[in-house]
């Protein structure tokens, strides 16, 4: 693990190179799948089924790829009831925590005048859940619940088809979240069988959901023709720790997010170098005998970076500056820290508040904006499944008040029909 202090002439550079992580887009990751979306738009199925073959080495007919009742059915037997019980915990705690976060329509009252906003749930919405390394029936929850507590009527989900069938974990959970349609569909050609439509999967209108830099690519492509959540890139991790905070702990959070994947980034900003060496030599002797050890410690190697500062503050300017993806406040009276966190996805507080709990049980949502974003998104929820209309009711006599007003600044744009708009009310 790479340690810079604030005396190494490299630190400054160091710190840039990471806050600008997300500005990296690879050009040539962009035209094949603008070349992909594009055939899926004009063949639909045809595109859809041939780009299955190609990628997912999994030949199907269009009428295989929606899951059937049946089949969700019997992914029942094929996990324990403890892997069962522990899916329906994870769903009530992030069902309670979304409940919360639910918008109502407003209005209220100027006078005669009634302004407000009317808040609607969209009409259908994608989720897509990534296949590949790793299972992920967690997301499927983080999804889908906040979806159908926004009352979303329609859930759909898409997942990259297997030869022996889609995860049986993936079913359950999408089961329990409430979704009502799931396709074996992945990469590129999912994004665009959901934005576009085709025959058999007809088109939402919002897409969530991680994947790949291909489907971040593809989201980002197609926004406008479809909403998206975010631009999701690899998982991303930053401890704060004090000289009290146990190596061991910081060293197990760090790879609790290098096992993602051999791009994830983790980050330790520290006031003592001591801590920083210690959790460096610790990483290596954890990571061996772990299930993903070649992921993580490829991570490891690529990406993780130990800034050692003089003061808590300054190691909070650090982060924020990064504003990665989780952040951890690993300090003595970390709520005393807690409003000068301003750029973070999701934030830990304390010793005993491992990034997994959030990932899993806790009920907040883990799908948080990466590569910096974190400045400007922010985490999935119910907000993202809703939209709102303004309400404007005016009286006659309420439009006579701000008619001359109006017809002036009409007349200040050269917009004389909206002058007239109003003044027809009175001729």
């Amino acid at each position: 693990m790479k340690i810079v202090t604030q005396a190494d002439r490299s630190f400054a550079a160091t710190l840039k190179k990471v806050a600008a992580r997300g500005g990296l887009q690879s050009g040539a990751v962009e035209k094949p799948v603008r070349a992909i979306l594009q055939a899926v738009e004009r063949a639909g199925d045809k595109a859809v089924l041939r780009y299955t073959k190609q990628f997912d080495r999994v030949t199907l007919k269009a009428e295989a790829l929606r899951v059937t009742p049946e089949e969700i059915k019997e992914a029942y037997y094929h996990i324990r009831k403890d892997e069962g019980d522990a899916l329906r915990l994870a769903a009530q705690r992030i069902t309670a925590f979304h409940e919360r976060q639910r918008t109502k329509t407003w209005m209220y009252q100027d006078h005669d005048v009634t302004l407000g906003q009317l808040v609607t749930p969209v009409d259908a919405v994608g989720v897509y859940v990534p296949g590949g390394k790793a299972v992920y029936p967690s997301t499927v929850l983080m999804c889908a619940i906040p979806a159908k507590v926004a009352g979303v009527p329609r859930i759909v989900m898409a997942t990259p088809p297997q030869k022996g069938g889609i995860n049986p974990y993936l079913l359950v959970a999408a089961d329990i979240a409430g979704v009502t349609e799931i396709y074996r569909v992945g990469g590129v050609q999912a994004i665009g069988a959901l934005a576009y439509g085709t025959k058999t999967i007809a088109r939402v209108d919002k897409i969530v959901g991680p994947g790949n830099i291909y489907v971040a690519t593809a989201k980002r492509v197609l926004y406008g023709t479809v909403g998206i959540d975010m631009i999701a890139g690899p998982s991303e991790l930053l401890v704060v720790a004090d000289d009290n905070a146990k190596p061991t702990h910081v060293g197990a959070d760090l790879l609790c997010e290098a096992e993602h994947d051999e791009d994830a980034q983790v980050f330790l900003v520290t006031t003592s170098e001591r801590l920083a060496k210690d959790v460096s030599v610790l990483i290596d002797s954890q990571l061996k005998g772990l299930q993903r050890e070649k992921i993580a410690s490829k991570s490891i190697a690529r990406h993780a970076v130990a800034f050692v500062v003089t003061t808590i503050e300054e190691a909070l300017q650090v982060a924020n500056e990064i504003a990665a993806e989780h952040v951890t406040l690993s300090v003595d009276n970390p709520f005393d820290y807690l409003e000068q966190v301003r750029h973070a996805g999701a934030l830990f507080l304390g010793r005993y508040t491992p990034p997994s709990v959030a990932d899993y049980i806790a009920g907040p949502n883990h799908v948080l904006p990466t590569g910096g974003t974190a400045r400007f998104f922010s985490p999935l929820s119910v907000h993202d499944y809703v939209k709102a209309s303004n309400i404007v009711h005016y009286t006659r006599d309420e439009l006579a008040k701000v008619k001359e007003p109006l017809v002036r600044l009409a007349h200040i744009e050269g917009f004389d029909a909206h002058a007239k708009s109003a003044q027809s009310r009175f001729s």
